[in-house]
């Protein structure tokens, strides 16, 4: 039993059923076919393989958003939307990946606390993404624009939580793609 294989499975777990599906480190066992000694090598309890799970999706996520900075196959624009399409994809199979923050910071409200923090490390990942695409844009006012763009995915993601409908990351695109507009807009000039 290798401890990345037994994340990368209890990451698809969390991802198809959210955390509260996750009940203990007994269940995550018999879900995996592993005992619960077995996991208790590599973490004591679940809130210990959560945190985790969430520290490696979330270490996922940076590659993916490092990569596709480096891409210079896209623009600043698909760059800042590319996330919506990656998110339908996995809602398509069943996946909900960036709910598991937002559920996180709602399950474990104490800001102090590591699993609430991990969540809340990924969230500012995810706003200075944007804002330092936002800033090669030249936008007008990058980091009240990155709030409203933070403020529509998180939304989107707190909806995927209850909805699971893939038209809900549809119309969160449609709204970061009126927001992006309308801050292109500012900068030239066309709302003044």
């Amino acid at each position: 039993m290798q401890r990345e294989q037994v994340l990368e499975q209890a990451l698809s777990i969390l991802e198809q059923r959210g955390l509260a599906a996750i009940t203990s480190l007994a269940m995550v066992a018999g879900e995996l076919g592993y005992s619960e000694q077995q996991l208790q090598r590599f973490w004591p309890d679940r809130d210990a393989l959560l945190y985790d799970a969430l520290r490696y999706h979330g270490q996922q996520i940076d590659a993916w958003r490092r990569k596709l900075l480096l891409d210079d196959s896209k623009g600043a624009e698909q760059k800042l939307l590319a996330r919506y399409q990656v998110l339908a994809e996995a809602v398509n199979n069943q996946r909900y990946p960036g709910c598991l923050f937002i559920a996180a910071c709602s399950f474990y409200p104490q800001p102090d606390h590591p699993i609430h923090e991990i969540a809340e490390l990924q969230k500012q990942a995810s706003w200075q993404f944007t804002h330092a695409l936002l800033s090669e844009l030249e936008t007008d006012n990058p980091p009240l624009v990155a709030h409203q763009m933070e403020l529509i995915l998180e939304g989107c993601l707190s909806r995927l939580l209850v909805k699971r409908k893939v038209q809900e990351v549809e119309t969160a695109r449609s709204l970061a793609e009126d927001v992006l507009s309308i801050a292109l807009c500012r900068k030239n000039g066309a709302l003044s």
